[in-house]
């Protein structure tokens, strides 16, 4: 089994290792406030003990609604020392989805920007979320709500933590509920401390590298990216939004080594008007993951930045990273492009199995199948929902963490993780089951196109038909029968697009993730999306 760092028992055992050694060195910088090691220790500990005065602790949950990602590692780290838990939350949610998620996680305290402060979290309803007992602001006072400062700067900057150890609770992202309602998602600081370890190490990250994270806190990929700061003794720089100019500028400005980035923010990057006259010579590494990305922004992407890049597939239930594909297999790629088609291999300890979804039962190698994972890394549990949990553990747990339904559909082969889709995207028309990952990266290649997806729409005969939907680049014009045509020269007829719409923009989420729901929703009004 793959164990954690020498002598570190939880998340916070990493900051203590530091401030033996380098107190003083900067850990966080975002929006011209930078936090030492020692800076933490001291505002972590006056947290804790606020948290002490309203007889919060082991057990109970504190939610983050905030943009910025200093406020949400403080209260990440103040909320372990009590043996408490944090809940980043999803700052796009509606007032009601909100209020769901508060009442679910049972959230005792809530920071939140001063935007949200004023807007959604006054419509919360009292009957509903009857836990919480306190709202600080991030931003400074608003209204009778206290800044967070003012809230925890009278209590003292002495704490002594209590026990917390490896299989304890220590952090609780919510799913995106893109199907029924969100479900709490429960990570170990086992799993959190894996996840820091195989970064660190896979990704050649240690006390000398400066990460640019643009991922929001409420995504395991942004607060595994904090954490891996206070695991190595690097530095993190935050940005609040996501903005291309200011990123591209940044990596020369402040020396970024390494950053992890979705691919719809390469996309961006690459559009940024005179993104070739920068220096980006400080970069080492860029990893991508969270969706499939195309041949061509890959490409365009590496040529670009001219470092080592990384594709992670992941997911929230597994702490973040189940495979890479590392840098040296996108060396390889110059002569075997094949390899660009694949997630990696496992990281980490962690194993995999391609299983029938239905029967539940290993399917022969080559096979295409639903991916089950083994790793430490895996969920504690599904907050409340013990149901849940049981069904993503159809075996049981074992001493390495149990055997994970993932839900993504894909097939291995030569050791390399091929990903297909999830399983429930995936078409069945007339009798085919159809990938849209691998339509996709077709339609990106045409070169009108700026961005696109593929969807399942309902059809009378086939069950459900292939639809593209487009945006075209400035300028660029292109009509129904073009593509079409264009597209079945180069691939399967039975796989190609027998209709396309064109539209302004995708529906992307905070991170860039493609919500293929609401691409879906306007046609599977009124019908059940089930085929023959």
């Amino acid at each position: 089994m793959y164990l954690a760092a020498e002598n570190d028992l939880n998340i916070v055992t990493a900051l203590y290792r530091h401030l033996n050694t380098k107190p003083d060195s900067i850990a966080y910088q975002s929006l011209g406030v930078r936090l030492s090691f020692a800076e933490l220790e001291r505002v972590t500990n006056q947290i804790a003990n606020a948290f002490g005065a309203m007889n919060l602790g082991r057990g109970d949950r504190v939610a983050c609604l905030t943009r910025h990602h200093l406020p949400c590692i403080l209260l990440t780290l103040a909320a372990c020392k009590v043996g408490a838990v944090c809940m980043p939350v999803n700052w796009r949610l509606a007032a009601e989805e909100l209020d769901y998620i508060l009442s679910h996680g049972e959230a005792k305290l809530l920071l939140a920007d001063q935007s949200f402060v004023e807007g959604v979290a006054k419509e919360l309803a009292p009957t509903t979320c009857q836990s919480l007992k306190k709202t600080v602001c991030s931003e400074g006072a608003a209204g009778e709500v206290p800044g967070f400062s003012d809230w925890y700067g009278a209590y003292s900057d002495k704490f002594e933590m209590v026990s917390v150890d490896l299989d304890d609770a220590a952090l609780q992202l919510y799913s995106s509920g893109t199907t029924g309602l969100p479900k709490g998602v429960v990570l170990s600081h086992r799993g959190l401390l894996s996840t820091s370890r195989t970064v660190s190490l896979d990704w050649g990250f240690g006390a000398d590298g400066f990460l640019g994270n643009p991922l929001p806190t409420f995504h395991v990929a942004g607060m595994t990216m904090l954490l891996l700061t206070l695991y190595t003794g690097g530095q993190t720089y935050a940005y609040s939004e996501f903005d291309p100019v200011t990123f591209l500028n940044s990596v020369a400005e402040q020396g970024i080594t390494h950053a992890f980035l979705v691919p719809a923010m390469l996309l961006f990057l690459l559009q940024t008007p005179h993104a070739d006259k920068r220096d980006y010579s400080s970069l080492k590494l860029l990893a991508y993951g969270g969706s499939p990305i195309s041949d061509r922004v890959l490409e365009d992407s590496m040529r670009l930045f001219q470092c080592d890049f990384l594709q992670v597939y992941g997911l929230t239930e597994v702490s973040g990273p189940v495979t890479f594909l590392n840098q040296q297999d996108h060396r390889d790629a110059a002569t075997h492009p094949e390899l660009l088609r694949s997630a990696g291999k496992p990281v980490g300890g962690a194993r995999l199995r391609i299983v029938d979804p239905v029967a539940c039962e290993t399917l022969p190698s080559g096979s295409t199948g639903e991916i089950w994972i083994e790793s430490e890394r895996n969920l504690k549990e599904y907050w409340r929902d013990p149901k849940a949990t049981e069904a993503a553990f159809p075996e049981g747990r074992n001493k390495n963490g149990g055997w994970f339904r993932s839900g993504d559909g894909g097939y291995e082969k030569d050791g390399y993780l091929f990903i297909h889709d999830r399983i429930k995207d995936m078409l069945i028309s007339g009798g085919e089951n159809i990938y849209p990952a691998e339509i996709e990266n077709l339609l990106m290649k045409h070169p009108s196109v700026a961005d696109g997806a593929i969807i399942g729409v309902p059809d009378p005969i086939w069950g459900e038909s292939v639809k593209a939907v487009v945006v075209l680049k400035p300028d660029a014009q292109l009509d129904e029968r073009e593509l079409i045509d264009w597209m079945r020269e180069r691939m399967a007829h039975f796989k190609c697009p027998k209709s396309v719409d064109f539209v302004d923009a995708m529906p992307r989420n905070s991170t860039g993730k493609l919500l293929k729901r609401v691409l879906r929703e306007p046609y599977w009004q009124g019908k059940q999306r089930a085929v023959n």
